[in-house]
């Protein structure tokens, strides 16, 4: 019985880390490359792109 609760909580816990992990994943890529960057206020990266 306990080790029957011990693998839920593990595989809840297994579950709930990959939805978190995907959503920030499509939310960051929704922003775009910079927008997305933990740099994104001190990159200058868009200022010194030639187009």
């Amino acid at each position: 019985m306990v080790s029957l609760l011990v693998n839920i909580v593990i595989g809840s816990l297994i579950f709930g880390y990959t939805v978190y992990a995907l959503v920030r994943h499509i939310q960051k890529s929704k922003q775009g490359k910079c927008g997305g960057c933990d740099l994104e206020k001190s990159c200058d990266s868009e200022k010194s792109a030639p187009f």
